[in-house]
């Protein structure tokens, strides 16, 4: 099944503690169905120090459930993706304007 939600798209979260922030996908795991959003379900993690980097507490976006985000359409508002197809091309579409992703 083709993916509705891809790495660089501007998602919003539609639940959770984070309910109505913004940001950009960083990673998606299909398999489990959750992806990283950039500043969005942050944890504080304590990280080793090493050679390369400064020990501490880091805080890091943990994964959020796709269910939970919706794509951001050109007017700055959550819609949900289709699928059409144009020519010999399979592409998404945001369901409230119409326009292709």
């Amino acid at each position: 099944m083709a993916a509705k939600l891809k790495k660089g798209d501007t998602v919003v979260v539609l639940a959770g503690k984070d309910k109505g922030k913004q940001g950009e996908i960083q990673s998606v795991d299909p398999k489990a169905n959750k992806a990283v959003v950039e500043g969005i379900n942050i944890a504080i993690r304590h990280q080793r120090q090493t050679q390369q980097s400064q020990g501490g507490r880091q805080p890091k976006a943990m994964p959020v459930d796709l269910s939970n985000l919706a794509l951001m359409d050109k007017n700055g508002k959550a819609t949900r993706v289709g699928f059409r197809m144009e020519g010999d091309k399979k592409v998404r579409f945001a369901k409230t304007t119409g326009d292709v992703i």
